[in-house]
């Protein structure tokens, strides 16, 4: 290989500095954000569900180091960084970075930038230190009471190695932030990918060993390390420079501590509603938290990939939009993109609710009746979280966190109540538990929807309501396709191993979506567009021959 030396060399680093700095100053399109997003969720779902499978498989859900133990470890580190960290990231942050990028004024981005990191930082050390100190107790008598002391020991010392983990998402999801506004989002999409695969290689570490899964806590550290390093690589060409101050007396900065309590409380009330879940589950027998949660990965992989993905990608247009003083572009692209996730949404809940055993003998690899019956009462949750993805963006964009807040506490309350009622061995049991959310879910929607009318009442035209109905209408000739095709090739007894699962799955799943994307051009849909048109410079476009 060939290294060049002197000026040459020395002009070739400067263009190529150039070069970098004028790529990181570039903004990629709508289409090509969400569609990096959508295939680093795409991936990064894969490598959860694996993560999944290979605890499932190298660990049991019952006795002294049981994945019940795994699973509860998780949810306090969880609820303390969505409720005191996410709620500024993104949301309550990034439309202030949109106004100051508006302006020109960088200085100020990475001023607000860092004040934000240097406040949280020390909020979430906060935070290390409880864990630390209280994970016996957090554990028994918040998330999972009745554990053996075996169990408990063990979720402990799982729970103290995920203690820095809160901390180091944070300062990734800040500087995450800072590139998303500036039109970059790789190392964002690419980085919580590290952290799965750390976990999964911790999981072939530790199996055999004495540490065991207590190992999976070591993983879990280390992979969000890596995160930290890899989303630090996406400033390079930005001129990011950080300060140690905190800036106070900035205006912008005090409104993003104003607006961080309504959005850090209504993240909180969702972590608050997996610990309730999580609580009764263990209430109800041993194994139990395992099989929900099994449940839940499944039901969170097609919200995130569909509902966060497509969601984050737009949310910095969206800002850009009431920026720019255009509340007629934010209206219009809006609705393009909650279109298109109903179009996208509603064949994966229909594929999911069809195809449920298949996918929780995938995801278990043993008969699971508890996990497909679970996921079965929660593919009504995936529809609904997914639309509140970028429902709740409506309000967010217009810095208004109050009344997400507002709406998820009555959520919250209805979910307690619901839970109490319909988990009862009496009522549902360990379904119950996905029959609250699924309707919780719905009402959360429903609720925001009205309000949005109330404050725009031209928001939802009739051009809106004739593509939704033709969207159902399309839908239900999906049905009828993923019906025929489960009863053409039927989950057996003997079914097992993911090839044969994922042949089954895989002669479902293509007609169903063959005739969903055809019955949707011939109705003539917006969204199906772009998909039509791919195929057709695919197939007839002539190829060039040297």
């Amino acid at each position: 290989m060939w290294v060049l030396k002197g000026p040459l060399h020395l002009y070739n680093n400067l263009v190529m500095a150039n070069w970098f700095r004028n790529r990181a100053a570039a903004r990629i399109s709508l289409t090509s954000a969400a569609g990096l997003l959508i295939a680093s969720s795409f991936l990064g779902q894969i490598l959860g569900f694996l993560r999944t499978k290979l605890v499932n498989a190298n660990f049991s859900a019952f006795g002294p180091h049981s994945t019940d133990t795994y699973f509860a470890a998780f949810n306090i580190p969880d609820f303390f960084f969505f409720t005191l960290a996410a709620g500024a990231l993104g949301v309550a942050f990034m439309p202030f970075l949109a106004e100051r990028l508006e302006k020109g004024d960088r200085k100020g981005m990475w001023e607000l930038s860092s004040s934000l990191l240097n406040f949280l930082a020390m909020l979430m050390a906060g935070v290390a230190l409880i864990i630390l100190i209280f994970a016996n107790q957090l554990i028994h008598y918040i998330v999972a009471p009745g554990l053996t002391p075996e169990q408990l020991h063990t979720a402990a010392t799982i729970m103290r190695f995920l203690a820095l983990n809160p901390l180091l998402f944070t300062i990734s999801g800040i500087l995450a932030s800072s590139q998303q506004s500036m039109g970059r989002f790789f190392f964002y999409a690419i980085a919580p990918l590290f952290y799965n695969l750390s976990i999964i290689i911790s999981i072939f570490v530790f199996r055999h060993s004495s540490i065991g899964i207590e190992g999976l806590g070591i993983g879990a550290l280390a992979g969000a390390v890596l995160q930290v390093l890899i989303v630090g690589l996406g400033l390079y060409g930005m001129r990011f420079k950080w300060s140690r101050n905190i800036m106070w007396s900035s205006p912008d900065f005090r409104s993003v501590l104003r607006n961080l309590p309504p959005r850090s409380i209504d993240q909180g009330i969702d972590q608050i509603e997996s610990i309730v879940e999580t609580n009764f589950a263990r209430r109800l027998g041993e194994g139990n938290i395992t099989y929900y949660n099994n449940a839940y990965t499944l039901q969170t992989a097609p919200v995130i990939l569909i509902g966060t993905a497509i969601s984050t990608a737009a949310f910095p247009r969206l800002t850009n939009r009431l920026a720019q003083g255009r509340p007629d572009l934010f209206r219009r692209d809006f609705l393009q993109v909650l279109r298109a996730m109903f179009w996208i949404t509603l064949p994966v809940v229909v594929i999911s609710y069809f195809c449920r055993g298949y996918l929780a003998r995938l995801i278990y690899a043993q008969y699971s009746p508890q996990i497909a019956l679970i996921f079965g009462f929660l593919c009504g949750a995936i529809l609904f979280r997914t639309l509140y993805a970028i429902i709740s963006r409506w309000f967010y964009a217009q810095k208004d966190t109050r009344t997400p807040l507002y709406v998820s506490l009555f959520a919250i309350a209805l979910n307690i109540a619901l839970v109490y009622k319909l988990s009862k061995p009496a009522a549902y049991g360990l379904a119950g538990l996905a029959i609250a959310q699924s309707i919780v879910a719905a009402v959360e929607v429903f609720i925001l929807l009205t309000i949005m009318v109330w404050r725009d009442n031209k928001l939802f035209d009739s051009e809106f309501w004739s593509e939704i109905l033709r969207t159902l209408s399309v839908t239900g000739f999906t049905i009828v396709t993923t019906y025929t095709m489960v009863t053409l090739v039927p989950l057996s007894t003997t079914d097992k191993g993911f090839i044969t699962l994922s042949a089954k799955l895989l002669f479902i799943v293509v007609p169903t979506l063959v005739v969903h994307i055809g019955v949707s051009s011939l109705f003539g849909l917006d969204e199906v567009q772009p998909i039509i048109r791919k195929l057709r410079k695919l197939v007839l476009a002539p190829i060039r021959i040297q």
